[in-house]
């Protein structure tokens, strides 16, 4: 009677695993309900919109002269005149410059930081140089700058190369250091080469940090910015904001602001969706 119990309960048990093979195996992973898209739209828009709220009650307050505080539609139509003149080629400028700068900067960053986050030797010798470099403003080094490289595009990128690379090493640095070194146990306990570890172990749990080196050096570049577009810079949003600041045209200078902080966001969200897509193998091993 006892056996025909246990195999009818086995039996029960065999057709529940079937069935909901997936909850039993865990093979799939239960997402949370997704939001409705005009909720989250409304959700994104919500922070913004409560933004040109108080900047609107700001200025209808009296706590500050209303001539120092250009209204959003007054800023907006600036925007669109200086859409039509010179802001794409300030864009532009801006853009390059950062580009270049971040590039270069997270190209020597990421061997650099792997060099100091693994081996320890390696981080004894160099991290408080690193550290001692990384806490000098970008700004206070433009005279030195302006001396050995003069006053052309090459001092611009140094001034974002330097913000960049600092960024980009200490990211690096801590990222390999939350590496697990069973990962590399296991691959030489299957036989890997030194090599074929650090090809197919190593260089892949790097990839999430180089990204998170590239959006940290992204955001430390577009904040100097302007200042490396104070030497004699010409066009770009820097010089842009600088020499409407020389004239107090302050409807200029919010233009100029908000137009960094937009292409700040873009390259963010691009990068984060880059992100998403590079290391999604990240949610199956974690």
């Amino acid at each position: 009677m006892a056996g025909s119990g246990e195999r009818g309960v086995s039996r029960v048990a065999m057709g529940i695993r079937l069935r909901y093979k997936g909850m039993v195996d865990s093979t799939f992973v239960i997402l949370p309900p997704q939001p409705h898209p005009l909720h989250r739209a409304a959700l994104i828009a919500a922070p913004w919109l409560a933004i040109v709220a108080l900047w609107y009650a700001v200025r209808a307050s009296g706590l500050v002269n209303p001539s120092l505080v250009p209204a959003p539609h007054a800023v907006l139509a600036k925007f669109v005149e200086l859409a039509k003149d010179r802001l794409g080629l300030d864009v532009w400028m801006s853009t390059r410059r950062v580009f270049v700068g971040v590039f270069l900067g997270v190209l020597v960053a990421v061997p650099v930081g792997f060099a100091i986050g693994w081996y320890r030797s390696v981080r004894t010798f160099v991290d408080p140089l690193i550290n001692f470099f990384r806490a000098l403003p970008p700004i206070a080094l433009i005279p030195l700058v302006i001396v050995y490289f003069g006053i052309g595009e090459a001092a611009k990128t140094v001034i974002l190369f330097y913000a960049s690379f600092f960024a980009g090493v200490i990211v690096m640095v801590e990222g390999i250091g939350q590496i697990s070194p069973i990962y590399v146990r296991v691959a030489r306990t299957l036989g890997a080469t030194d090599a074929e570890i650090f090809a197919k172990v190593i260089v892949p749990l790097t990839v999430p940090h180089i990204l998170t080196a590239v959006r940290v050096a992204l955001g430390v570049a577009w904040a100097t910015l302007v200042a490396s577009e104070l030497i004699a810079a010409q066009q770009g949003l820097g010089a842009l904001i600088q020499n409407a600041s020389s004239f107090f045209q302050l409807d200029i200078i919010y233009v100029g602001i908000i137009s960094i902080g937009v292409i700040a966001l873009a390259m963010d969200l691009a990068l984060r969706f880059a992100t998403r897509r590079l290391v999604a193998w990240q949610d199956r091993i974690a």
